[in-house]
């Protein structure tokens, strides 16, 4: 066993221990290799179960918190799933393992040029990414069966909203600062129903 396999292996047991217990999220957690997403100096921290800066002053999230998104989203595997914030790259790393096609959407372009550099090293090839305004959505792939934010807007837009399918769900924090709640948002025939899952601190969306 290499060290990284040990940590790996260590990480999926701390999760479980933490009440993550969905097979197929463990499963993909295991086989993305996050010391590619992270800086080369934090490579021996990157199965710390913590975030982690990234450049540009953005940061890769807790492998806790990347695990209760994906598994909150509650894939099938036929899923057009849209991203609002690449960053590193390592959630649609994971959710590529678990739906059919991600759309990512990143406003800084060298993050998203790296985030691209390992998408091919790992030979995933169900990732279409673009910079842009992640406010804004992909109004021209829309709509999306699920909706994801790696990034907290105080109150999610509109334009979000409506490029979810009905019955579609979007998973995302919400709020300022130190009030911010990681919810899910479920579109009916009728509106959208949202739930609290968990307090949590993300970056802010930076809209145009």
């Amino acid at each position: 066993m290499t060290d990284f396999q040990h940590e790996k292996a260590r990480l999926t047991m701390t999760l479980r221990g933490m009440g993550v217990v969905e097979a197929d999220v463990l499963s993909a957690i295991e086989q993305v290799p996050r010391e590619l997403f992270v800086p080369a100096a934090l490579r021996d921290h990157a199965y710390e179960n913590a975030s982690l800066p990234i450049a540009m002053e953005q940061t890769i999230s807790q492998p806790y918190i990347v695990a209760r998104m994906t598994a909150a989203l509650q894939l099938t595997g036929r899923e057009r799933v849209l991203e609002i914030g690449t960053g590193s790259g390592y959630q649609a790393a994971i959710l590529s393992l678990l739906c059919r096609r991600v759309y990512s959407i990143e406003r800084l372009r060298p993050l998203l040029v790296e985030a691209e550099a390992q998408f091919r090293k790992l030979r995933i090839t169900n990732i279409t990414t673009k910079v842009g305004d992640g406010a804004r959505g992909w109004p021209e792939g829309a709509p999306f069966d699920r909706i994801i934010l790696t990034c907290a807007p105080a109150s999610i837009p509109e334009a979000l909203l409506n490029q979810l399918k009905t019955d579609g769900i979007m998973v995302a924090p919400e709020g300022r600062d130190r009030s911010q709640a990681l919810v899910r948002v479920r579109r009916t025939e009728t509106g959208f129903d949202k739930e609290e899952l968990l307090p949590v601190k993300f970056v802010p969306l930076v809209e145009d």
